[in-house]
């Protein structure tokens, strides 16, 4: 069997979804699922009496939000603008002085 037919069965709420994965992928699909399932439970405890619907929409907005802080925690631009300016900052400099 080749790696990316490796099927698991990720169990979201209660439900059991196959998917078809690579097999070296298969620890963060369950741990993905562990953070989906903890995170509707939260939820339920905090939101309780919303229909089943909200519970998933809130869930999908905080993983959703989540990313997004890890993505600017990864974000890197402008230090790299930085570092850009100040290497153009110390080049006109040493310019300068061997003109002087």
């Amino acid at each position: 069997m080749k790696d990316k037919d490796f099927r698991i069965h990720i169990k979201i709420d209660g439900r059991a979804y196959p998917l078809n994965i690579n097999r070296v992928d298969e620890e963060r699909y369950r741990k993905a699922a562990k953070i989906v399932n903890e995170t509707i439970t939260e939820f339920r405890k905090m939101f309780q009496g919303n229909d089943q619907q909200d519970i998933m929409a809130m869930t999908a907005f905080q993983v959703a939000l989540n990313f997004t802080k890890e993505q600017e925690r990864h974000d890197y631009s402008q230090f790299i603008d930085d570092i850009k300016d100040l290497n153009d900052d110390i080049s006109d400099f040493l310019i300068e002085k061997e003109q002087k």
